[in-house]
């Protein structure tokens, strides 16, 4: 593994930035907004302006799905064979990885994440899911089937289906992991023809911005792809609007149940990655050691900014308190500061709205009688929206803090007696996106993994993700998979044919 230097603009990211405001990629070219309208981001670390970019406003996104409609109907995208389409979305990802530093440097600066962090896991998450869904793009295929026609025994036919892609997608992507929810959303959706309308959020818009550049660079056809800088009008323009055929949407529970309810004007499909509140359940025979280094990444990964975030820490009694004290160690001892600087172990939060957001539920469970045993307040040493990693114990599994998506540097500690017992309260939320469980014993984990209510449940570790494994929750946690082959079923539609052979 590469080692990070001392933090120094990469060229070609000084020029990205110098270029403000930023356009929108609409039907193959960066434009303006239609009224002129635009928005500043910022960089979490210091509360600096880092650029202006044009916002796309309802008129937009009405050009926008016209020219997509236009592409999926008359345009080379759908129709390129197969092969083609791999080498385009291969090129895509070889153009990222030859511009791995300066677009991590990015994501870094306009999120606030370490550049640790996106430089070796983000971005080669991004490259990865274009490669793996390149090769997905020659082994869409359908099937055949036996017929029986039981009121015409001797009739002969040949029936058949075929995957054909939804048409025009929007995708919708949260600002923790702006590329590589976009990737999730992009290389899966491309890969099975279908023209893509991509909105990222209003606080991380430069990162897509400069993936459009690229995507542009490698071939990708115009109007194939276009990007739409926002808020939440933006958003709702397209989850409303009446020849989008599907949205792909990857953000709260509150705004997902939102655009169901706005996506039911065409029925569009629509597929949900949303919120939750992971229990991440340590058992008294676990490697402890690994455990707790574990639980403190899965708490704070990100800044707990992750929607599976392992924030309810369970742990059998016996060995409660010495795992919360080396939890609460490890959070004292973190390194805080701008995520550029190669020292940093936790950056800052994304906005200054998410950190008031966290602040009030720390305020919350104190109110409520939980245990503060560590963190809970601003560090006073940065200007930008940093907080320090908090601890609680002494807390109920009804308090908000326990049953709600916190989305900050916050981890419960809660104790427990049996596996029943930790089984119940693990699933005693909404949300049932993620959990983990650590133990030696091959029974218990595998007894806890198919009681647990969780699309995704890691035994003796936690947060890993691959493209080939599918991603999604139970619940309130989302609808349907992303990343890996059930990915495909997202973005294509099932055509049954029916051949009369007689």
């Amino acid at each position: 593994m590469d080692t990070l230097q001392a933090p120094s603009l990469h060229p070609n990211l000084a020029r990205f930035l110098s270029g403000s405001p930023k356009k929108m990629w609409l039907g193959g070219k960066w434009v303006e907004s239609s009224q002129g309208k635009k928005f500043k981001t910022y960089n979490p670390a210091t509360g600096e302006v880092l650029a202006e970019v044009y916002e796309a406003t309802p008129t937009d996104v009405n050009l926008a799905v016209k020219a997509a409609q236009e592409t999926f109907e008359k345009g080379s995208w759908p129709k390129l064979n197969s092969a083609e389409k791999a080498k385009i979305l291969w090129k895509i990802a070889d153009l990222i990885e030859k511009n791995i530093d300066e677009l991590s440097q990015l994501e870094t600066l306009n999120n606030g994440k370490v550049l640790r962090e996106a430089r070796y896991a983000d971005l080669p998450m991004v490259i990865e899911n274009f490669r793996y869904f390149a090769g997905w793009t020659t082994k869409i295929s359908g099937e055949t089937f036996p017929t029986t026609t039981p009121y015409a025994p001797k009739a002969q036919a040949f029936t058949y289906t075929v995957r054909e892609p939804v048409g025009v997608v929007a995708a919708i992507v949260p600002w923790n992991f702006p590329l590589q929810m976009a990737a999730w959303k992009l290389a899966p959706a491309l890969a099975c023809g279908n023209v893509v309308l991509l909105k990222p959020a209003e606080q991380t818009p430069l990162s897509t911005l400069r993936l459009g550049e690229l995507m542009e660079e490698a071939g990708l056809p115009p109007g194939t792809v276009q990007i739409l800088p926002g808020g939440p009008d933006t958003g709702k323009a397209l989850a409303s609007h009446p020849h989008v055929d599907k949205i792909s949407f990857t953000g709260s529970t509150e705004v997902g149940k939102e655009i169901v309810k706005m996506s039911a004007g065409n029925l569009k499909r629509v597929s949900l990655e949303l919120g939750g509140k992971s229990p991440h359940i340590i058992l008294a025979d676990a490697d402890l050691d690994t455990a707790i280094k574990s639980a403190y990444m899965g708490a704070f990964y990100n800044q707990g900014q992750c929607c599976c975030a392992g924030s309810r820490v369970f742990v059998e009694k016996k060995v409660f308190e010495a795992v919360t004290e080396k939890l609460v160690e490890r959070a004292k001892k973190v390194r805080l500061g701008p995520g550029l600087d190669p020292n940093t172990q936790m950056g800052p939060l994304v906005s200054e709205e998410q950190r008031n957001r966290v602040e009030g539920y720390i305020q919350s469970g104190k109110k409520e009688g939980a245990k503060l045993l560590c963190g809970g307040d601003r560090p006073s040493q940065f200007k930008g929206y940093f907080m320090n990693p908090t601890v609680f114990v002494d807390v109920k599994d009804e308090m908000h803090i326990a049953q709600e998506e916190i989305f900050g540097p916050v981890a419960t500690v809660l104790p427990f007696d049996s596996l029943e017992e930790v089984i119940q309260r693990a699933n005693a939320t909404p949300y049932g996106l993620a959990a983990g469980v650590w133990t030696k014993d091959i029974k218990k984990a595998f007894k806890v993994t198919q009681a647990l209510r969780a699309g995704i449940v890691w035994i003796n570790t936690f947060n890993c993700a691959d493209p080939t494994f599918p991603w999604g929750g139970f619940k309130q946690s989302g609808w349907n998979r992303e990343t890996g082959h059930e990915a495909i079923r997202l973005y294509t539609e099932t055509k049954a044919v029916w051949v009369d052979l007689n």
